[in-house]
């Protein structure tokens, strides 16, 4: 895998291994309440589903760590699997829950399929 595809592939694994932890440990602490924008009452109500959905972060990031780690034959493909898995989910997010998860999950991820697929 190319250098820019390896960096913009580690940096979408790093972006869901930090969401892995805010959903799973962080949800009903200050951070988490700021970052999601919920009140106490609100991530308590709503902990197991963020633990839920940070596990489901935690298999992007998985997924994505195997392509780097991956064999020669097996990186594109692994990589644009979970790439492509990235830029969907973030592009429901944003249909769903807030826009900014486009920037902030689907760019990333379509910046490093891109980058993967510009490899001969």
């Amino acid at each position: 895998m190319q250098l820019l595809a390896s960096i913009l592939t580690a940096l979408v694994a790093g972006i869901h291994l930090y969401i892995v932890v805010l959903e799973m440990l962080l949800w009903q602490k200050p951070l988490g309440r700021r970052v999601f924008r919920t009140t106490p009452e609100q991530a308590a109500q709503t902990a197991t589903l963020a633990a839920n959905q940070g596990l489901y972060n935690g298999f992007l990031a998985a997924g994505l760590i195997w392509s780097l780690l991956a064999e020669e034959a097996l990186r594109r493909p692994v990589g644009t699997f979970f790439l492509v898995c990235v830029a969907v989910a973030g592009v429901f997010g944003a249909a769903t829950v807030s826009r900014r998860i486009l920037f902030v999950q689907t760019v990333p991820a379509l910046l490093a399929l891109v980058s993967l697929w510009l490899k001969p």
